[in-house]
């Protein structure tokens, strides 16, 4: 299917990812953008990547097929209120925000759900802006949709074949579902790492013994506390009912915890690390064992055929063995497309420097 015409309000990087996939897979479709950025404007002018810089939000946004809010959650629902006389009937409007009941909320009070489909591209990074922005960020990443009660479905369909042509994978889940789970798997571990990391801080010693112990399995555990303070900031405000209960929930299994600690309790201690073990090795790309350093790298890979063993080829032809290698579909706490672990450290620094030197983008641990 053609698309003529796509809008986006909001170019950071999830927004300017998505564009540059746009560009690179419908190199004909229109794009116009809006941001409050004027350098970033001009550089997505510069770099081809949209063909009308917006100063507001204007005229230059009727006619589209699609029109993707890609601000702060904070600031979304505020947009969509300018875009309600400017989307035509057969336009959708779709957001990228990891929160969803407060803009379908809005949606609901503007009368505008038959034109409105959430979405949440599970992919990111801790660096941001336009300038991080790169057209392969989704694929292969779970992107959720979230469409309202009134949209027609051979709509919903339609936009979750354009999603797929990106190279994600969309799964459909109802708002509140999504904000459910989103708060238990993601929110949660956020808030976990954060207060972790300022326990640490508040306890450590006069001579900061626990930081300089903290390097490797600690820092690994706790590398989502190095997020955006202000994205995380609106999550909570935006996503308080959820994840105020699922805390108390989370709690509740600490003080549980504290109980078999204080009653040395051994059937109870070992049962806990064995199913949370169990359970974790289940999960895709996981690896197995307690809780330690990680000897790991994550490498950006366009999805082509025979990507994967290319890399595989390099390295072992290198004498670098492999411990783990996988696609990462969820990517909101990770860089790079390609996860591949290593049984040693000079594994790792060897083969990052190797595919460096093949013109691999690596992010290491």
């Amino acid at each position: 299917m053609e698309y003529k015409k796509i809008g986006f309000v909001g170019l950071g990087l999830i927004g300017g990812s998505i564009a540059k996939a746009v560009r690179r897979y419908y190199p004909d479709c229109e794009i116009a953008a809006f941001d409050k950025n004027r350098e970033t404007l001009a550089l997505a002018v510069q770099e081809g990547t949209i063909h009308t810089a917006c100063s507001s939000i204007d005229e230059n946004f009727r006619g589209c097929s699609y029109i993707f809010l890609c601000t702060p959650v904070a600031y979304n629902a505020a947009y969509l209120a300018q875009l309600k006389d400017l989307a035509g009937k057969d336009c959708i409007l779709t957001d990228v925000g990891s929160v969803k009941t407060s803009i379908h909320e809005e949606v609901i009070a503007l009368d505008m759900e038959e034109n409105f489909i959430g979405g949440h591209p599970m992919a990111g990074s801790e660096k941001s802006g336009f300038s991080n922005a790169k057209a392969h960020l989704i694929e292969n990443a779970y992107y959720v949709l979230t469409p309202s009660a009134k949209v027609d479905r051979e709509k919903v369909e339609t936009y979750k074949s354009f999603i797929r042509s990106l190279k994600a994978l969309p799964i459909v889940l109802d708002y509140r579902e999504h904000d459910f789970i989103t708060g238990t798997i993601s929110h949660l571990p956020h808030i976990i790492a954060a207060t972790l990391v300022n326990f640490v801080h508040d306890t450590d010693t006069e001579d900061e013994l626990m930081k300089a112990l903290a390097a490797g399995g600690f820092k690994d555990i706790t590398r989502i506390a190095s997020s955006s303070p202000v994205m995380w900031q609106q999550v909570c405000l935006k996503n308080k009912d959820n994840i105020s209960r699922i805390l108390g929930n989370y709690i509740e299994s600490l003080q549980k915890a504290k109980i078999s600690v204080d009653a040395g309790n051994e059937t109870a201690l070992y049962s806990l690390f064995e199913s949370s073990r169990d359970y974790r090795d289940s999960m895709p790309n996981s690896s197995a064992g307690p809780i330690k350093k990680q000897f790991a790298l994550y490498c950006d890979i366009i999805d082509e055929a025979g990507g994967i063993a290319t890399i595989a080829t390099i390295l072992a032809s290198n004498n670098i063995n492999i411990k783990n290698i996988g696609i990462v579909h969820n990517r909101e706490f990770e860089e790079g497309v390609l996860r591949i672990e290593f049984y040693q450290e000079a594994a790792c620094t060897k083969a990052a420097a190797l595919l460096q030197k093949y013109r691999y983008i690596v992010y290491e641990v």
